[in-house]
């Protein structure tokens, strides 16, 4: 199990690392995960779906990385999302 979740949190720091540099402006989205209610900002320029499936898009489309983050932050702070 610690092999999956230090996998999952590699791949999550590794797309949000190109979603950062990538200079595509196809924007973003904020995704809850059903099973741990844990929000994570979503590249929409990735041409998969977040996997495993069990997510809800929770916010409009953000022009930035930093605008979702703002917007992530105004969730944590209402508790819609978890940390």
């Amino acid at each position: 199990m610690r092999k999956v979740y230090a996998f999952c949190a590699a791949s999550t720091l590794a797309l949000t690392a190109l979603a950062a540099t990538s200079p595509a402006q196809a924007g973003f989205h904020l995704i809850r995960w059903n099973g741990t209610g844990v929000c994570q900002v979503w590249d929409n320029s990735v041409p998969t779906k977040p996997f495993p499936a069990d997510y809800r898009t929770i916010s409009k489309q953000q022009a930035t990385f930093t605008g979702a983050l703002a917007v992530k932050d105004g969730l944590l702070k209402n508790g819609t999302c978890k940390l």
